[in-house]
């Protein structure tokens, strides 16, 4: 195996460290390290995936994962490069969001743990352990008098709410880096953590908490960071016309994953295949090559999609998103037997990845309507004038045609306009 700063460099996934020293020590193996997810959210989303991607790396190298969840930071919220206050969320939604980001963590690290064959150790906690019995006074005592005013208001992130006289930064958020930099100590001190991983955008409050542990407890900690990703438009990654890409199949399905790295562009899709897959970097420049000599295949993004779809949602979601994309743009000829071979569970997916819905006995107009293909009845029957609906992938001629009657034995039946608009419908 690659010594650990070969690969995350290979990879793309090093921007930053505080002391080469800790490269040593994470191929030995035996180090604790973490990273932090404030519960803002019930899912964590794509952007977050490139810090799993770095965990995995460290713990395929004997190291120990700590996924720590900051119930206690998510209710003041982290100011970042936010222009004003946050929203506070109530106690309840950081419960449930807490709990829903842990067994994401979970789910997702379990599966790679079974597939990969290898015994990732990792461990979970929560930040609101840390404080809740904690006096105003003990934090004071405890973290305020290791970090001054000045350095906290020089960094970055503070200075420009500050200086600005349209915004401000209230007390509560100006605190935030304090309850992180107390998150590390209390780690390093109670279970021996010694390093975080973070985005390059947290470096400033990143080697603040090492300032911190250093003077608290006279020893060295270390950080190693990410660089932030944008793709070759400069639009965000993770980002998509439907906003966020999340990791939770019910707010963002594996096929909607699928089909946005599907579109990824040649200029960025070698830099993802090393940042988001487990393939060998080896493997993926003769990837590249076999790429290169036959683009219009999409080798690329087909190999892409697919290895970040299995690592997060496993491999059936992978193999179904891949069923769905050649159902709708590579084997028409095959699409009704594809169809008729789908079960309850993957016909229920096939609908909700193509804006499908359930049949309630309307006639074909309002069929048509329901689907969103038309807007109304006679936008519908001038669009069966010109030939353009299909179903069951026959010609639609017949304005009193029973749609009951057209319904496949597994109760499922496709509904098409021209050539790439697609519904399934379920009776």
């Amino acid at each position: 195996m690659k010594a650990i700063k070969q690969e995350l460099e290979e990879r793309w996934l090093l921007f930053q460290n505080s002391n080469d020293a800790i490269f040593e020590k994470l191929d030995k193996g035996g180090v604790n390290f973490y990273c932090g997810f404030d519960p803002t959210a019930d899912s964590l989303h794509l952007w977050n995936f490139i810090g799993f991607m770095v965990a995995i790396h460290l713990m395929r190298r004997g190291n120990k994962y700590t996924a720590l969840t900051g119930w206690a930071t998510g209710m003041i919220g982290d100011p970042g490069w936010k222009d004003a206050e946050r929203t506070f969320l109530s106690m309840d939604d950081l419960d449930n969001n807490q709990k829903a980001i842990s067994n994401q963590i979970s789910g997702i690290l379990q599966n790679l743990k079974e597939n990969l064959w290898e015994n990732f150790k990792f461990d979970f906690v929560n930040n609101k352990n840390f404080y809740k019995n904690m006096w105003y006074l003990d934090f004071l005592r405890e973290v305020w008098k290791f970090i001054t005013v000045n350095n906290m208001i020089a960094k970055d992130t503070v200075k420009k709410r500050i200086e600005d006289p349209n915004k401000s930064i209230s007390y509560t958020e100006f605190s935030y880096m304090l309850l992180q930099g107390y998150d590390f100590a209390h780690l390093y001190k109670n279970d021996n953590t010694i390093l975080q991983i973070w985005g390059q955008d947290q470096w400033g409050n990143l080697v603040t908490w090492t300032e911190i542990i250093r003077k608290k407890y006279d020893w060295e900690s270390y950080v190693i960071t990410w660089p932030l990703i944008t793709d070759s438009t400069g639009k965000k990654f993770g980002k998509s016309e439907w906003n966020a890409i999340w990791l939770d199949k019910n707010k963002t399905s594996p096929y909607e994953i699928y089909q946005y790295f599907m579109n990824t562009a040649d200029t960025d899709v070698e830099r993802y295949l090393k940042m988001l897959t487990l393939i060998e970097t080896e493997e993926i420049d003769k990837i590249v090559a076999n790429h290169l000599n036959k683009p219009e295949k999409r080798e690329w993004q087909k190999n892409l999609a697919y290895k970040v779809v299995e690592i997060i949602h496993w491999k059936n979601e992978a193999d179904l998103a891949v069923k769905i994309s050649e159902f709708m743009f590579w084997n028409p000829e095959e699409r009704i037997g594809t169809l008729e071979s789908l079960n309850s569970e993957e016909l229920e997916t096939f609908k909700n990845a193509m804006w499908g819905f359930r049949y309630n006995w309307e006639n074909l107009f309002e069929t048509i309507v329901k689907s969103g293909l038309e807007k109304s009845n006679s936008n519908a029957r001038n669009s069966i004038k010109s030939w353009a609906i299909y179903i069951n992938e026959k010609k639609v001629e017949d304005f009193n045609l029973d749609i009951d009657k057209e319904f496949l034995e597994n109760w499922s039946l496709l509904l098409r306009k021209g050539k790439k608009n697609f519904r399934i419908l379920i009776k």
